[in-house]
């Protein structure tokens, strides 16, 4: 008899992970996800990520989106009822509560080398910290943030261009088949502890951090591998830099001064370095190529972006 899974997981990267476990032998008996949620400028009411895949696939099992789950024995008891064998966990968005981690081994995909990373925003602080490495660690969760014994890891090398959108696509794929070996395996392995040692955290990103300023061009462009799905890069006057390259980290230079304008892109002085912008973002407008916006505010080489 096929082992049930109850699985928790939120955004795409949980779906990914979730697809994975459709398409083996274990049995999925139940989703729980993040309430629906208002999104954009009209406010529509808008599914999960992973609710919208089942509801597209048309699958055939309960969706639970409780507010929360901290005292709510309703949610307890409906998990109980499904009695899972497992409980799967990837990027819910919710810490579980003892009386949900009692009722099964509940089993988190945290997308950082733990104990690096603890928290909401594992993969953009890697970029960040312009790391050679990062990964996806399958662990036992408990009542701390990220804190419980380790099952298995594996690594995924940062290439120096990698931004946001595309190391979760290869975290994802890589947490998928983590997830199965880790199940198929369970019976065998021998759980880690963490490091205390070593352990460090991330934060909930907000739309705020991704304000920038033309001090060094290393760290304006790791935010925007960083950010650049959201909340993007961008000045205090607002205009968002989008398709952003790093240059060169050495040299001295006027903050914001045009350097250089291509058809295709314009050449920024940071205070040390610069950054080639190849479309820019006017707030309330739409992306333009950088050449064609500099031209439109009449700007010319030698005078500043801001």
């Amino acid at each position: 008899m096929s082992k049930k899974i109850l699985f928790m997981g939120t955004p795409d990267y949980a779906t990914r992970i979730f697809e994975e476990l459709l398409n083996s032998p274990y049995e999925i008996v139940g989703l729980f996800t993040q309430p629906d949620k208002p999104v954009g400028r009209k406010q529509v009411l808008t599914a999960p990520h992973i609710k919208q895949f089942c509801l597209d696939k048309d699958l055939d099992f309960p969706i639970f989106q409780p507010e929360k789950l901290r005292g709510n024995e309703e949610a307890a008891s409906d998990i109980k009822k499904l009695n899972p064998d497992f409980i799967i966990v990837a990027a819910y968005g919710q810490i579980l509560p003892k009386e949900i981690l009692d009722i099964a081994p509940c089993i988190n995909l945290h997308a950082s080398l733990l104990p690096k990373y603890r928290g909401a925003s594992p993969i953009q602080e890697s970029l960040l910290n312009d790391d050679y490495f990062t990964g996806v660690t399958s662990m036992f969760m408990e009542e701390g943030l990220d804190s419980g014994d380790i099952l298995a890891w594996q690594y995924l090398k940062i290439t120096p261009t990698m931004e946001v959108a595309q190391a979760f696509d290869s975290l994802s794929d890589i947490a998928a088949k983590l997830t199965i070996t880790t199940l198929d395996n369970f019976e065998n392995i021998n759980p880690k502890k963490q490091n205390e040692s070593e352990v460090s955290f991330c934060k909930k990103i907000k739309k705020d951090d991704g304000l920038v300023d033309f001090k060094s061009a290393k760290s304006l462009f790791l935010k925007y591998k960083a950010y650049s799905y959201w909340p993007g890069v961008f000045l205090s006057s607002g205009l968002k830099l989008k398709d952003i390259e790093l240059i060169e980290n050495t040299s001295n230079n006027k903050e914001g001064t045009i350097l250089e304008i291509d058809d295709n892109f314009i050449l920024i002085g940071c205070k040390k370095g610069s950054i080639k912008i190849k479309t820019l973002q006017a707030p309330s407008k739409k992306v333009l190529d950088s050449s064609i916006y500099i031209r439109g505010q009449r700007l010319e080489k030698g005078d500043t972006l801001k």
